[in-house]
């Protein structure tokens, strides 16, 4: 594994944005950059062999900055949803901002995403860290938090995320690339094919909000339990479900999961290129978002205008607003014990 380190700008406070690079065997590659604990890039080979960059982003590290988009950060605390950014936690009420409709998101305004990590290379890993203080963005207790990446000579990316507070808090963080499977700028990704292994989803308000216990996909656009094109139901706007979202903007229950314990979450083929990726985790479940609102003033790495179903994001993590629901998994991190959760993004060809 060849790992280069770069500097790649500076941000108006002074502060160094690297660029790593990550290259196997094959020539495939990952990009990071300190600045969000960031996924700049993924190249990998077709099923002719040839290698296309696959995830979403920009050529400049300056378009990473309040994005809208968050192409491949680290978010958090919190990732999804808060109810009116308010939460209760030892019986002390704390508020957040609200930064999406009446609710928060990914941790506010300025969230992980948005902050200079400190970055080292240990062997054939990028490991980046970031000491959020008490207070920040609303949240309760000093965390430390390490995110490790991982880039095998199989095409396997694994994502590990490590925390520790000095008192109770919450965290529930994920990795928000969004990725095509032919390539990013080349189109929308509504043939790309998908399957999930998850058989319910929470349904929400319209201000994505989880209206309370899962619901079963079957007979719905939600079912993706055997495999099927992202487009083919994207548009039923007589479900109101697809309404809300304008497409897939919704939490799917994993099956089978239990913590500690690495399971599938998805699949998906090209049938186009070939490629095929397959996404694991220890998380209970995942947001799948099919891209409906991209857009912004930036410009994919490829020179072409963002465009909305460019990319999808497949967000492995614990429920949205389940600090306010004692009913779904716990995203309470208490100072005796640690945080630690993996996403694994499996890259592959078809035959």
């Amino acid at each position: 594994m060849d790992i280069e380190q770069q500097v790649w700008g500076f941000t108006p406070e002074g502060e160094a944005v690297i660029l790593y690079t990550m290259t196997n065997a094959s020539g495939a590659y990952v990009k990071l950059t300190n600045l969000g604990a960031t996924i700049v890039a993924v190249g990998v080979p077709d099923r002719a062999g040839k290698i296309a960059d696959v995830a979403l982003g920009y050529n400049n590290f300056t378009d990473y900055a309040f994005d809208g988009n968050y192409f491949g950060k680290t978010v958090g605390r919190f990732a999804n949803r808060i109810a009116e950014g308010r939460f209760t936690l030892d019986g002390k009420t704390y508020r957040v901002a609200v930064n999406n409709g009446r609710n928060h998101l990914h941790g506010g305004i300025k969230n992980f995403g948005e902050v200079i990590w400190e970055g080292r290379v240990e062997k054939n890993r990028v490991v980046f860290g970031y000491v959020s203080p008490d207070g920040d963005e609303g949240y309760p207790a000093n965390l430390g938090v390490e995110v490790i990446y991982d880039w095998s000579n199989d095409c396997e990316l694994e994502i590990t995320y490590l925390a520790k507070s000095d008192a109770p808090t919450l965290v529930n963080l994920t990795n928000h690339v969004y990725f095509n499977l032919s390539g990013e700028g080349s189109g929308d990704i509504l043939s790309q094919v998908l399957q999930m292994n998850a058989s319910r989803y929470l349904p929400t308000d319209d201000g994505s909000i989880p209206l309370g216990e899962p619901a079963p996909v079957a007979g719905t656009p939600m079912d993706f339990t055997s495999p099927k094109p992202i487009g083919r139901d994207i548009d039923s706007t007589d479900f109101e479900q697809i309404r809300f979202g304008s497409g897939y903007d919704h939490f799917w229950v994993i099956d089978g999961w239990e913590p500690g314990k690495l399971v599938q979450a998805a699949r998906v083929s090209d049938p186009a290129s070939g490629r095929r990726l397959e996404v694991l985790t220890t998380q209970p479940g995942f947001m799948f978002y099919s891209g409906n609102h991209l857009g912004g003033s930036g410009h994919t790495k490829s020179g072409v205008p963002v465009a909305p179903r460019s990319g999808y994001a497949i967000e492995c993590q614990y429920y949205p607003d389940s600090p306010n629901r004692p009913e779904y998994p716990s995203v309470v991190l208490n100072p005796d014990d640690t945080y630690e959760q993996h996403i694994l993004f499996r890259f592959g060809v078809s035959e």
